[in-house]
């Protein structure tokens, strides 16, 4: 029998893994299955753009993943078993009487890849979730396109979150549309985090783009015209667009692995579950640790290294093979601040602002060939020399194939 492993998810980390891993091991020794809600690759890092009217290439998975041996389940998942190793899925029904009724299935697996991401998080502020677009899903970017398309000049606009979200969606949309009225609300001051020369650069292209900057302004409620500050102010918005960070999915919890209080599971440097060996998580869903042991923070940069290490362990364990030790390091933050305006700001391994900053239209440029390269690193999952290797078998257990190096 071959061994099973699943892959839960296929943004930038999930889509990742299930290609290394295609390169990694011989396509008879195991049955790889990536499951998906959605038929083609979305790109988070573009959300913004989208919503506001650019379009996006597409990037068809079956056109991804042919050839490669890795099988596309288009299903949402429902649930995780660990216990038990199964994963329940719906999809559309196919048949019957009622064709919009949801077909369920229990796949089993021996090794599974979490890589379920995360969504937006309204941290439970009044109003929030009733009256605040967001932009960490595709659907969500396009219902914030047809409100932004819907409004006329001088309208506000606020953008809540002054982390590299909140800025792209800002800069992005001003850019666009001139004719608004955008705002940002920013809970501390405007890039405190960034170097000098990466903060002056920041305020002299909002500046520029006409955008309001609201600092040290915690948002406490948002309500259908406007929201309304910590302190009272009082900040008109035809449309609030929240950026104030992630949550991961709710799933994680009830799936029977050790998890943080915020619900994302514990792993150790190979990815690895540190309750269930035979489950490994990726991405936004899993707490891994990085230099000077601080938690890796929720983003691409962090989620594409991720990807590559747990594919590479999981290949590891199953031929007999040595496990990967490779350090996962930030080298710079990209933000993209409009199409013609960027920031790149270089960063120490533990993601703290250094002095070096490029800014200007060749920061947009570098930062236009990381989205670029991130996308074309997940359409071309398997290119390369491929080195696959035989997995090392042992007695199979009754319901699935068990393999000595995996322990």
């Amino acid at each position: 029998m071959q061994h099973r492993i699943i892959v839960l998810g296929a943004g930038y980390t999930g889509a990742v893994a299930a290609g290394r891993l295609a390169r990694r091991l011989h396509r008879d020794d195991v049955a790889i299955t990536l499951v998906n809600a959605e038929p083609d690759f979305v790109e988070r890092v573009r959300m913004h753009q989208l919503a506001v009217g650019q379009e996006l290439t597409p990037r068809p998975f079956d056109e991804m993943f042919r050839g490669t041996g890795v099988a596309l389940k288009l299903a949402r998942v429902t649930a995780v078993d660990a216990g038990r190793r199964t994963v329940t899925v719906t999809a559309p029904g196919t048949g019957g009487a009622d064709r919009e009724t949801p077909a369920y299935e229990e796949l089993e697996y021996d090794t599974l890849v979490y890589a379920l991401g995360s969504g937006w998080d309204d941290r439970g502020v009044p109003g929030a979730a009733e009256h605040a677009h967001d932009i960490a899903s595709r659907s969500g970017a396009l219902r914030l396109r047809e409100r932004l398309a819907g409004l006329g000049a001088g309208e506000p606009v606020v953008v809540v979150g002054g982390g590299l979200t909140g800025l792209e969606a800002a800069t992005e949309i001003a850019e666009a549309r001139p004719d608004l009225d955008v705002a940002l609300a920013a809970s501390g001051g405007l890039g405190d985090w960034l170097s000098p020369k990466g903060r002056r650069h920041l305020r002299k292209v909002t500046e520029r783009l006409g955008i309001t900057v609201h600092e040290h302004a915690e948002v406490a409620s948002v309500a259908a015209g406007h929201l309304t500050t910590a302190d009272g102010r009082r900040v008109p918005a035809a449309v609030t667009v929240w950026t104030t960070g992630f949550a991961v999915h709710p799933i994680a919890r009830a799936t029977g692995l050790e998890v943080t209080d915020t619900g994302r599971i514990v792993v150790d440097r190979t990815m690895r579950s540190v309750s269930h060996p035979d489950v490994y998580a990726v991405g936004d869903a899993a707490l891994a640790t990085g230099p000077g042991g601080k938690p890796l923070r929720m983003a691409c940069a962090s989620g594409v290294p991720m990807a590559w290490q747990a594919a590479d362990a999981i290949a590891a364990r199953l031929t007999g093979g040595k496990l990967p030790n490779v350090p996962i390091r930030y080298f710079n933050q990209c933000v993209s601040l409009g199409r013609r305006e960027g920031l790149i700001q270089y960063v120490t391994a533990d993601d703290r602002a250094v002095d070096a900053a490029l800014t200007g239209r060749l920061a947009a440029l570098y930062k236009e060939l990381v989205c670029k390269g991130a996308a074309w690193g997940v359409a071309h999952p398997v290119l390369g020399p491929a080195r696959r290797r035989r997995v090392v078998r042992a007695a199979a257990p009754a319901g699935g194939t068990s393999v000595e190096a995996a322990a």
